[in-house]
């Protein structure tokens, strides 16, 4: 016996189509005396939020910031009693470590979420997170994870993290030994950016941040590049007022570029703020994070700098005076890591892995920003490795 089993027929519907406008408004403030018992801009911006009662706030301190602030936890307890009306610290502060450490130990991570879980802390609560870029990284990504998003203020400490990563949208750690592999895009509630903190930061932290204002500058303003080479030498003797000015320039072209550029959630491959990142975040990896983020990106753009000369992109002159600026900034614009099995392009040593492992981030498509002139970038979405070999050799020779 045969049995004919007679088809179904497909069913397709029509499909229902969705799309969600979505807009993100949050303030970057510039100050001084952020916790000053005078100073009400921190509660005045907790009270603008629209909740009733007293916000609840769970504050998270880079530690590093503690060396030179110890009377920091006690200031802000006493903020907190002095405009109790608005708001109460939920727990005692939970004090982690700075820099690379607070990324690449998820203990930390989770700490936060047990600490809005165990005080009872509801989405519309606050994680005030005070210290460098890494931790801003770390307690933002905890915060947007909680209750599918936790109110995040940042309070950044450094120069790098008010000029660049404290006032964009991104947050995240660090996992199988690749730079931000876990992270959300979520924007702060708000931004405080405190001068004072810059006074005690360390020469190479003073430093360190001054690399993403000579990468932007490059890629998008000329002029501010122009800046940036006739107060190298006051912005490196610490000229606070100089410094203050680049600050503010460096964020508010970051915030142009996330606002305007349409795809502030890098939807697509193409990202110009990450010119000389593909080399710098290999390079964090490769030195076991002794190199500051900011370091390992002056030497990222100094190389593809290089490469955009070598290729005939960037004039001499120009190319010379990007490198004569970065090292009037007080970088060291090579280490010998950027040698290190450089002819097996595919060992996890190889600086040149960076570009894998930048593409995989970057959702597919190698998408690299080189220059084609002061204020101009240009992305290409392949490169010449024999050239940026000669690259390599010419800043090791520089």
């Amino acid at each position: 016996m045969v049995i004919s089993i007679k088809p179904k027929k497909v069913l397709n519907l029509q499909p229902l189509h969705q799309a969600v406008p979505v807009t993100f408004n949050y303030n970057v403030h510039f100050t001084t005396g952020l916790f000053r018992l005078d100073n009400p801009l921190l509660a005045q911006s907790l009270a603008a939020g629209g909740e009733q009662g007293v916000q609840q706030v769970v504050a998270v301190v880079d530690a590093g910031l503690l060396q030179h602030w110890d009377g920091l936890l006690e200031q802000l307890a006493a903020y907190a009693q002095r405009y109790r009306e608005i708001l109460t610290l939920a727990v005692e502060p939970l004090v982690v470590p700075g820099g690379e450490a607070a990324k690449n130990d998820r203990s930390l991570f989770n700490s936060i979420h047990q600490i809005i879980n165990q005080a009872g802390l509801c989405r519309h609560s606050y994680v005030l997170a005070i210290g460098g870029g890494a931790v801003l990284d770390m307690a933002g990504y905890a915060a947007a994870t909680a209750h599918r998003g936790i109110r995040l203020i940042r309070v950044p400490t450094t120069v790098l993290a008010q000029n660049d990563s404290g006032v964009g949208v991104k947050n995240g750690i660090n996992a199988f030994g690749k730079k931000n592999f876990l992270g959300t895009f979520a924007p702060p509630y708000a931004v405080f950016n405190d001068f004072d903190f810059l006074t005690t930061l360390e020469e190479r932290d003073w430093r360190a941040g001054t690399a993403e204002a000579v990468k932007v500058a490059l890629i998008k303003d000329p002029d501010f590049f122009d800046f940036i080479t006739t107060n190298a030498k006051a912005i490196a003797n610490r000229d606070l007022e100089a410094m203050q000015q680049l600050i503010y320039r460096c964020a508010q072209l970051h915030l142009q570029h996330i606002a305007g550029n349409g795809d502030p959630f890098e939807m697509g491959s193409s990202r110009p703020l990450d010119f000389g990142h593909w080399a710098a975040h290999k390079l964090e990896q490769l030195t076991d994070y002794r190199l500051r983020h900011g370091e390992a990106v002056a030497i990222g753009i100094a190389l593809d700098s290089s490469y955009s000369y070598l290729a005939g992109l960037l004039s001499y002159s120009e190319w010379q005076r990007v490198l004569a600026t970065l090292k009037e900034l007080g970088f060291t614009l090579y280490v010998s890591q950027l040698k290190e099995q450089l002819q097996q392009p595919n060992h996890p040593r190889c600086i040149f892995r960076g570009l894998a492992e930048f593409r995989e981030h970057l959702g597919g498509e190698l998408t690299i920003t080189l220059l084609q002139g002061i204020g101009q970038g240009i992305e290409v979405h392949e490169v010449n490795l024999s050239l940026y070999q000669q690259a390599i050799v010419l800043l090791e020779s520089t």
